[in-house]
């Protein structure tokens, strides 16, 4: 590779056993806690309008009786960033994000009216997003609006993943 090397963090949990098989695209996780099937999921990233999709979550959650999954996606950046090659390949950026995230969330009192579970994906944010409401089969997906140039720009997380998701999805101003 061209460039810089980028040395693996000392603190980097390993994600999967060296010696395991990897995973085909057919097979799927393992299942998750029966708690929280049809819960609601929300993305949450600790912005004002995560922060507003976050308590309208927990009020439908309440509501229904039914689980919280608050999901956090991790960046993801292209290598070409720091070495220059061809073509981009993406890497997962050490986010401690999650864990912050998690201490706060753990701290909150609104949060003790209802079952919740803190989930870090790294990836595409409509695609994670999508995919925890399947392993869950969530009865909705829930986030907050985009403000700004950016949004408009780019697209919306809000927008695309209302076009592409197959269960309701829910946008909080």
């Amino acid at each position: 590779m061209a460039g810089h090397e980028i040395p693996e963090p000392a603190d980097r949990k390993q994600v999967a056993d060296p010696g395991s098989e990897p995973q085909t695209v057919g097979e799927s996780r393992p299942s998750c806690d029966p708690a929280f099937r049809h819960g609601v999921v929300v993305g949450f990233d600790g912005s004002m309008s995560s922060e507003r999709a976050l308590a309208y979550a927990i009020g439908m959650a309440n509501r229904h009786g039914s689980g919280l999954i608050i999901v956090h996606v991790a960046n993801r950046l292209p290598t070409t960033v720091w070495a220059g090659c061809e073509p981009p390949v993406f890497v997962d950026v050490p986010d401690h994000r999650t864990e912050v995230l998690g201490l706060e969330l753990a701290c909150a009192d609104y949060l003790a009216e209802v079952p919740w579970v803190l989930v870090e994906r790294g990836g595409d944010i409509c695609h994670e997003l999508e995919e925890v409401g399947r392993e869950y089969s969530a009865d909705a997906i829930v986030v907050g609006s985009t403000h700004g140039i950016v949004g408009r720009i780019f697209g919306s997380v809000a927008g695309r993943l209302a076009r592409r998701a197959q269960r309701p999805v829910i946008v909080i101003p």
